[in-house]
């Protein structure tokens, strides 16, 4: 079990947080998004005409499956407002330090009784290719209760100061799989966690911390949404499916709630590994499918 930060009015990263961000690779803060802020995302997932309409599926091969949503600018939808909002935005700045500019983003789809695993990796480890640094963090907020049963994610305290590790292409799956050698070895040096999460708790995770999630094999569905950022000193030098620098205009914590956008993505720049050439040569590594050919 992680243990988590609470806090009284508007949350800030002091030094001793940041500290903690530091020594450990992550600090999960609890109720950072309210009930009524998760409302309103789940009122942009709940048009199946929607965004959903964007989602594509990977297969593995033994047979679990993992939806996603994949796109590279925040945009005006309220999904696009909390990855602007000064309270993401302000702690990743603080925590990674400088300004930062939106990387990607994404929902990852665990659906009850199929949904696929992740193997160990580093968020790093599939980003170092095209990035200098590891100025680089994720903010992982879960849209459904995640526990050990559904597939909460699994954290590895403290292994983002081993720095970038190899990753080749994982034993029985189509993913990008950390050396194993290295994670056994880590294990035994730094504690494996489990991140057991409500809806509103919010992660924030150094790009090099090891983590994995196990397959849903439970009636329980697990919907997340992911905010990739990057500093802006670190912009990618090499052009790919994620942008380089795009200034981040960020926006007060209230729009969250007084958006009414849930239907216009204009600006997202969905990335489609089914639709476009250019993103399945990307994204040629995976198995993939699009929703609509499900039976």
């Amino acid at each position: 079990m992680v243990e988590m930060l609470t806090f009284e009015g508007e949350f800030k990263v002091t030094d001793e947080i940041k500290n903690r961000f530091d020594d450990d690779g992550f600090i999960v803060v609890k109720d950072l998004l309210d009930k009524e802020e998760i409302a309103q995302i789940w009122k942009v997932l709940n048009d199946p005409e929607g965004i959903l309409k964007h989602a594509y599926e990977t297969l593995e091969p033994d047979g679990h499956k993992i939806q996603r949503i994949l796109y590279c600018h925040p945009g005006n939808d309220v999904t696009g407002i909390v990855s602007r909002s000064e309270k993401i935005v302000n702690a990743c700045e603080k925590l990674v330090g400088g300004e930062m500019y939106h990387y990607h983003g994404k929902f990852i789809l665990k659906n009850a009784n199929e949904g696929g695993r992740h193997v160990w990796h580093q968020d790093y480890g599939y980003w170092y290719k095209q990035n200098l640094f590891p100025d680089m963090i994720t903010v992982w907020m879960p849209l459904d209760k995640t526990t050990r049963k559904n597939s909460c994610l699994q954290l590895l305290k403290g292994s983002h100061k081993c720095g970038r590790i190899d990753h080749g292409a994982g034993s029985g799956t189509m993913q990008s799989e950390a050396d194993l050698e290295r994670i056994e070895q880590l294990k035994k040096v730094c504690p494996h966690l489990y991140c057991e999460m409500e809806p509103g708790d919010v992660l924030f995770q150094h790009c090099n911390l090891l983590h994995t999630s196990d397959p849903n094999d439970s009636d329980l569905r697990r919907w997340a949404f992911v905010a990739c950022y990057n500093r802006r000193s670190n912009s990618s030098f090499k052009k790919h499916h994620h942008p380089s620098y795009t200034p981040l205009h960020k926006v007060p914590d209230s729009e969250i709630k007084t958006c009414r956008n849930y239907t216009d993505f204009s600006g997202k720049e969905f990335v489609n590994p089914i639709g476009n050439e250019e993103d399945r040569k990307l994204y040629s590594q995976y198995s993939l499918r699009p929703l609509e050919q499900e039976t």
